[in-house]
């Protein structure tokens, strides 16, 4: 059963750090790649940043950059997400999202729980 984890947010100052993690079980994490994204009270969900494990490829939305690092740890099955000089507009529930394969040739969105960012000003 494919699970992914979210741990690591919590409330900061503007300007501050917090380093989210996404614990992944469940498929061959080196052959995929993991997302996070996030949605803000009212706003609809939006994707942050993009890895692709296999070679270490990044992608990030506008906004993030350069202020977020995202990485894998292949040893822990887990992706961080580095987020520095936060801003109060980065408030929101952060989740993992993965697509995994299945042997009859679905792909199938899997999602975590979700971890809060809460950004005072």
């Amino acid at each position: 059963e494919v699970q992914l984890v979210e741990s690591g947010g919590g409330l900061v100052q503007a300007g501050g750090s917090l380093r989210l993690s996404c614990a992944a079980s469940g498929f061959t994490f080196d052959e995929y790649a993991l997302a996070w994204f996030r949605q803000a009270p009212g706003e609809d969900r939006e994707g942050v940043a993009y890895i692709r494990i296999s070679d270490g490829s990044a992608y990030y939305a506008d906004p993030v950059i350069p202020r977020f690092i995202i990485s894998s740890n292949d040893a822990k099955n887990s992706v961080d997400l580095q987020m520095n000089s936060l801003k109060p507009e980065d408030t929101a529930v952060y989740y993992c999202n993965t697509l995994v394969s299945t042997s009859d040739h679905r792909t199938l969105s899997y999602w975590g729980q979700g971890t809060q960012v809460t950004v005072s000003s």
